[in-house]
């Protein structure tokens, strides 16, 4: 009776948090068909919102921003937190549990201690590039850059356990049957942790499509990203447009992570 009592309770509590978790999301996605700009009243469904969505050309702007930034820093960041997270698993004593913890704080950081950093850090270089020819401003490029800054951490701890599943002489038995440094790499080391790569890179791409503070300090003039553009927008008050595009932005990111799971469990089953 105590068991099935404690069961009951620890659903209703998780079914609880699943209610003002997703409840905002589901009305916000059922008024973004409304033909009425009232969040309070439904007076009948259209799709309306959705088209003068994407009539919108500062909306679209800020999509394509979004998208590329999202591809080419996910991939960036991937690549290089991959290749970090091998050479810190090779590491050994101190120096790795420095590394460690370096990599962590990024992750603790508040967003905006970060964005402000970043940012400062731009202001500093720009004279120095501007002396010698380069012309640095804020814009595309350091958007970019500072989304594989905060990107590459998140990408390191998706890896590293990974490696860590791994057999501790893998490479040097490999080696030891005459494969190149390269080729353990890239035939034995890069598959058996593939699961943990593509986690990073998803996690990295939706972090990237969901930024808002550190895109804010870093971006510049003519380039914006869907979160500082739905901000913007939500100054001059609510519209639908704002319902319909965070619609579209749940499903896709709702779809990926179903896609992955779904990936996840097929190697599962196919290992097993």
């Amino acid at each position: 009776m105590v068991k099935k009592l404690e069961s009951f309770i620890k659903r209703f509590y998780l079914l609880i948090i699943f209610v003002f978790l997703y409840t905002p999301i589901v009305t916000l996605m059922i008024f973004s068909f409304n033909d009425s700009k009232s969040t309070a009243k439904w007076n009948g469904f259209t799709l309306r919102w959705y088209s003068e969505l994407f009539q919108n050309t500062r909306i679209m702007d800020a999509l394509k921003y979004t998208l590329i930034i999202a591809v080419l820093a996910s991939i960036i960041a991937t690549i290089i937190g991959t290749l970090a997270a091998i050479g810190i698993h090779r590491m050994k004593g101190v120096p790795k549990k420095t590394l460690l913890n370096i990599n962590n704080l990024p992750v603790l950081n508040p967003d905006i201690v970060t964005g402000i950093s970043l940012m400062s850090l731009f202001i500093f270089i720009f004279p120095i590039l501007n002396k010698i020819g380069i012309n640095a401003q804020f814009g595309f490029g350091t958007m970019l850059l500072a989304h594989i800054t905060f990107n590459i951490p998140y990408v390191i701890l998706s890896v590293l356990p990974k490696l860590k599943q791994l057999p501790h002489n893998i490479t040097e038995a490999a080696l030891d049957l005459g494969a190149t440094p390269g080729y353990a790499m890239w035939k034995i080391i890069l598959p058996q942790i593939k699961p943990g790569i593509f986690a990073g890179l998803l996690m990295a791409f939706t972090m990237s499509i969901d930024d808002f503070v550190i895109s804010f300090f870093a971006a510049g003039n003519g380039v914006s990203n869907l979160s500082i553009e739905i901000y913007s927008m939500t100054r001059r008050g609510i519209s639908p447009e704002i319902n319909a595009l965070s619609t579209i932005m749940f499903v896709v990111v709702l779809t990926l992570l179903i896609l992955a799971n779904v990936n996840g469990d097929k190697k599962t089953v196919i290992s097993n």
